[in-house]
């Protein structure tokens, strides 16, 4: 993946949304608690979910620069995961409520 697709131009400490698709063995090897562990250890908000195509789904807010460490352990994955790629998408902010959920298939909002 190149540099342009993994961070945002900016600032730091910008606040920035990062929404990204990660394709892989990374359904029912838990990789959501994963990623709730990881994005709450950079206390950013957002939500992790599973897609019905095997993919699962992360959107995160906060400083740029802790949403692209998300973005390496997302690659990386927890033990068990095989993370064969993230497809990230970097866009302004919306305003997450603090927290970082796991959410059902039905959350049709964000």
């Amino acid at each position: 993946m190149g540099a342009i697709d993994r961070q945002p131009a900016g600032s730091k400490d910008e606040m920035v949304r990062l929404e990204a698709t990660v394709r892989g063995v990374v359904q029912g090897v838990g990789y959501r608690w994963f990623v709730v562990r990881e994005a709450g250890r950079l206390e950013l908000s957002g939500w992790v979910a599973n897609h019905p195509d095997g993919s699962v789904r992360v959107v995160a807010e906060g400083p740029r620069r802790d949403l692209a460490a998300l973005l390496e352990r997302l690659e990386q994955g927890p033990a068990g995961a095989w993370v064969e790629r993230v497809l990230p998408a970097w866009m302004p902010v919306v305003g997450l409520e603090p927290g970082f959920v796991i959410r059902s298939l039905a959350h049709r909002g964000d």
